[in-house]
């Protein structure tokens, strides 16, 4: 058995020797490649495209009612935080069905537990969505 020196063993952070034939090698070509998984997402995910309809409505309707700048903030993080758990449950996804494709149970309870996030996270979304726009709903309804 041989010792190694200090100078071959390679340091934590040192991750450029082991890293991913597709790892990006420059800041453009990891933006296309983030992209690319953000554009599969939209693709083929249907509630993906659920969430950025109810997005684009949602934003519609806090311009129609002039809503604040923090009111627009909080609802923007509001859907990106959904954005975030259906990316990320797509991700487990694909990734639990390169191992295994088979029925089994204990990938299915993974994966059951990814959509649950997005489940909390759109739940979340929702009232925080009702907190912003109802006083102003209310508001225009009353005025009329």
């Amino acid at each position: 058995m041989s010792v190694k020196t200090p100078s071959e063993v390679p340091a934590a952070d040192d991750h450029t020797r082991r890293a991913h034939p597709y790892a990006q090698s420059n800041l453009i070509d990891g933006m296309m490649h983030a992209l690319h998984g953000v554009k599969h997402v939209f693709e083929h995910e249907r509630n993906a495209r659920v969430h950025l309809a109810f997005a684009v409505l949602a934003f519609l309707l806090g311009v129609m009612l002039r809503l604040s700048g923090a009111e627009l903030a909080a609802v923007f993080f509001a859907v990106i935080l959904v954005f975030l758990a259906e990316i990320f449950n797509t991700a487990i996804e694909r990734t639990l069905d390169l191992i295994d494709m088979e029925e089994n149970p204990r990938i299915k309870l993974i994966k059951d537990m990814a959509a649950g996030a997005v489940l909390v996270a759109a739940a979340a979304a929702a009232l925080i969505g009702a907190a912003i726009f109802a006083p102003h709903v209310v508001e225009m309804l009353w005025a009329n």
